[in-house]
């Protein structure tokens, strides 16, 4: 069996709990129009192509030495994720581990639960990030924590701007939350939308197992990456300084 890997970070210290490493699986069901991984959007390689690195050098075909042109899609094994993630296994100490991204980890279930497996055989501590579109209760079992959005409060602001309505979304937070499995709840924060971050937050504080809620600034990483596959991107405005402290009244840590 072999799944579809858009990129595999090291030494991350965002995506979790200490030092990870992020395994960003492609494929995703959303259509955030702020997304930061627009290449990990689409089920198949894709090409992303930056003008400015080319050198003109004719040698295309033979594989880009400048870096101009990026394939993104890499079919692998469970077991090469694996030898991979195991080259940073010496700083996982302290609740390390690896984290399955995207994209949407939960589109490729079946690869993933073998990734796990796999990880879990070696010692390694597993999380997800999720968009919560999808449930698994017998991967979900299986981790240390998983870590999911939710963008926008009311559903049918949910689905204009990301695709889909977040009904669904809402209630696998429940049930996610029967499960005993702590849970990190995140929320981009987009100036030009009224994400009702208020009503998020109350939601968030009934479901015991929700262990963090943060807020995220948005910023335009995945401008750069939609001009490279050439896709159009609404840029928003990066939050305020002031615009974040006085969100993250809502930010909590139990």
């Amino acid at each position: 069996m072999t799944g579809l890997i858009a990129d595999i970070q090291r030494a991350s210290l965002h995506d979790g709990n200490g030092i990870r490493t992020t395994v960003f699986f492609k494929g995703c069901p959303l259509s955030c129009k702020w997304c930061h991984n627009p290449e990990c959007i689409g089920t198949a390689p894709e090409e992303l192509f930056y003008p400015d690195k080319c050198i003109g050098c004719g040698m295309c075909k033979d594989g880009c030495y400048s870096g101009a042109r990026v394939i993104c899609g890499q079919e692998m094994t469970a077991e090469d994720v694996l030898s991979e993630v195991k080259l940073d296994i010496t700083y996982y100490t302290g609740g390390g581990g690896v984290t399955f991204s995207g994209g949407e980890p939960l589109m490729q279930q079946e690869f993933l639960r073998e990734a796990i497996d796999l990880c879990k055989k070696a010692g390694i501590g597993c999380a997800v990030e999720t968009s919560l579109l999808y449930f698994d209760e017998d991967i979900f079992k299986t981790l240390d924590f998983v870590m999911a959005d939710l963008k926008i409060w009311n559903s049918g602001l949910h689905r204009e701007y990301v695709g889909v309505s977040n009904e669904i979304i809402k209630e696998n937070f429940k049930r996610l939350n029967t499960l005993g499995i702590p849970i990190i709840a995140r929320t981009p924060v987009i100036s030009e939308i009224d994400q009702g971050i208020p009503e998020i937050s109350a939601f968030l504080k009934t479901l015991d197992n929700v262990i963090k809620y943060e807020l995220l600034p948005y910023h335009p990483l995945g401008i750069s990456k939609a001009q490279a596959l050439g896709r159009d991107m609404t840029r928003f405005t990066t939050p305020r300084k002031e615009t974040m402290e006085e969100l993250n009244k809502y930010a909590f840590i139990r």
